[in-house]
């Protein structure tokens, strides 16, 4: 008897191959770019899991004159918290959490479709203080990750390449990589929220949003190994509860690097003006395949 797994296709949709092809596949794509992933095993079949966590508790108030509800605000026809999930997956991820706050159940409801839809599994982890700092959401999802993972924002969307970027550089990861833009005159950065990044020999040496002395900024993009839940927690003790307070404790142990983006694309959807810029982009993109 021969035993038969779906593969999904690039274009969408199924074929049927082979368990033992299937197995070959997975080995040679674990050799060749995904050599971190943890491996799991059974008598009939081996596999691996790339995680991804997704923030998606906030409010997104500078939007409300688009739609109420941030991660679900359609960019040409699709909710942004779907971009991000489509990215993360051509990159390599099959495993989600996202962490909800801010009308968590009607986010809730729209990724149980898009799991369905997708054939993706996807945890979602609520967070009722979403009116705090950030880093209080990476933490809620603590329980669930015991191993490395890709951490993204669901008002982010970015290039799929960004986070192959990461995955790539895995084996050089001491706590958190992250995916930084070096280009200061990007027209797509929003100067007055954007968080920056001061960075020397691609190891970060400080990081916010007000900082002066800074080379580059931060994409929202990140690969993480479990240590960071720590550096969070230390940092909230301290009064700072953002995720950056967690980077910075990492980067005072030389544990917080960083990987260039080389020109790709990402947005921070944050106010009207990002959201229209985006959409120029996707049209631009769109009518350049063509």
């Amino acid at each position: 008897m021969v035993l038969f797994s779906r593969l999904r296709l690039n274009r969408g949709g199924y074929k049927l191959i082979s368990i033992k092809q299937r197995v070959e596949e997975v080995i040679s794509i674990c050799k060749n770019k995904f050599r971190f992933y943890k491996p799991y095993t059974s008598p009939h079949f081996l596999f691996f899991i790339m995680k991804c966590l997704i923030i998606a508790a906030g409010k997104g108030s500078r939007l409300q004159s688009i739609a109420d509800l941030k991660p679900l605000i359609p960019l040409k026809n699709i909710p942004l918290i779907e971009r991000v999930v489509d990215s993360a997956m051509e990159a390599g991820a099959d495993d989600f959490y996202v962490v909800v706050g801010y009308k968590g159940a009607d986010v809730r409801a729209y990724l149980e479709k898009v799991g369905r839809s997708k054939s993706v599994s996807i945890t979602v982890i609520e967070n009722k203080d979403w009116e705090r700092a950030n880093g209080i959401s990476v933490l809620k999802a603590q329980p669930y990750l015991n191993e490395p993972f890709l951490l993204m924002m669901a008002d982010h969307i970015f290039d799929p390449e960004i986070a192959r970027l990461l995955i790539s550089q895995s084996e050089n990861n001491e706590g958190l990589l992250l995916a930084v833009d070096e280009n200061l005159g990007n027209s797509f950065v929003d100067m007055d929220d954007v968080t920056r990044v001061l960075t020397q020999d691609n190891r970060i040496k400080n990081i916010g949003k007000g900082i002066e002395n800074y080379n580059c900024f931060d994409t929202g993009i990140f690969l993480c190994d479990p240590v960071l839940f720590a550096a969070i927690n230390d940092s909230s003790k301290k009064g700072d509860e953002s995720l950056s307070g967690g980077v910075r404790n990492l980067a005072r142990q030389g544990k917080a690097k960083t990987v260039p983006i080389n020109g790709s694309f990402w947005c921070d959807i944050d106010d009207p003006t990002n959201f229209k810029q985006a959409e120029e982009y996707l049209t631009s993109s769109v009518k350049n395949c063509v």
